[in-house]
């Protein structure tokens, strides 16, 4: 149990590193796409390195007139 708690928060920490080498912490998430980025980046850790760029597309619907 103990190398698999380490194991996660080393791939979490490596995945913070890369959001931080991308820059997504400078201005702060403006929309759910930029949140949601950030998120993503962070969760693949590692593969970042290898050649994985997450982005995710959020789109609302917009009201009616």
């Amino acid at each position: 149990m103990r190398i698999t708690t380490v194991v996660v928060l080393l791939w979490l920490i490596i995945g913070a590193i890369a959001a931080g080498q991308r820059h997504y912490y400078s201005s702060g998430p403006k929309n759910c796409s930029q949140a949601g980025t950030l998120l993503v980046t962070i969760i693949a850790g590692p593969l970042n390195y290898t050649g994985v760029n997450p982005k995710i597309s959020c789109k609302a619907p917009e009201p009616s007139k």
